[in-house]
């Protein structure tokens, strides 16, 4: 079937509708995989992993309510989520803990600490023999709080789904009202990344 691209107002509120489900999906399977990884004895992890997986979920999840996103969610869409707890509360903190994760921090013994190892204190002179530096690891969130995401999410996934639901019965609508003539003479619309044959007609 021949599909062109819609470059409507009400078309471009259903493209950010569809991004915002796309990494709310993104942050699901985060989490389903993390549980996995925490499932696993602390011994037999990869420490890399559990962690690229929350980093990544909290990028994601906190992407969706950007600033700058004029087609994304707000915090009335958290709001009105048919949840009980402190809902807010744990939202308000993901994006803060998303908020660290993107900046250096301002006080940087909040990722190293500095120590001065000390001779012996039984010894006749003693004075400092070195110094040592320990790593103040990122703290993993534990499977409450990547099940609580989880679940944020998919709640958030499929209200913005039933919007987009009826966002698209408007894009139907508004696409019908245009010349029909011109919507055949338009190109294509890709759904695949171009192969190299295709790429070089392609001006």
């Amino acid at each position: 079937m021949l599909t062109v691209a819609l470059d409507l107002p009400s078309a471009r509120v259903l493209a950010g509708q569809a991004s915002v489900i796309q990494d709310l999906q993104f942050v699901m399977d985060c989490c389903k995989r993390l549980l996995t990884e925490l499932a696993r004895p602390e011994e037999d992890r990869d420490g890399v992993v559990p962690q690229a997986l929350w980093s990544s979920a909290l990028v994601a999840y906190a992407r969706c309510f950007g600033k700058g996103r004029r087609f994304g969610l707000s915090t009335e869409d958290v709001q009105n989520l048919p949840l009980h707890g402190a809902v807010m509360k744990f939202h308000k903190w993901a994006i803060e803990e998303r908020n660290k994760l993107a900046a250096r921090p301002a006080d940087p013994f909040e990722v190293a600490k500095i120590g001065a190892a000390l001779s012996p204190s039984g010894q006749t002179e003693r004075r400092v023999e070195g110094i040592a530096i320990f790593s103040a690891g990122h703290v993993l969130v534990d499977v409450i709080g990547v099940r609580q995401l989880g679940g944020l999410a998919s709640e958030l996934a499929r209200q913005t789904a039933e919007k987009a639901q009826e966002q698209q019965d408007s894009v139907l609508a508004d696409a019908q009202e245009l010349n029909i003539d011109s919507l055949y003479r338009l190109p294509p619309l890709r759904t695949r990344p171009p192969t190299d044959g295709s790429a070089e007609d392609t001006p």
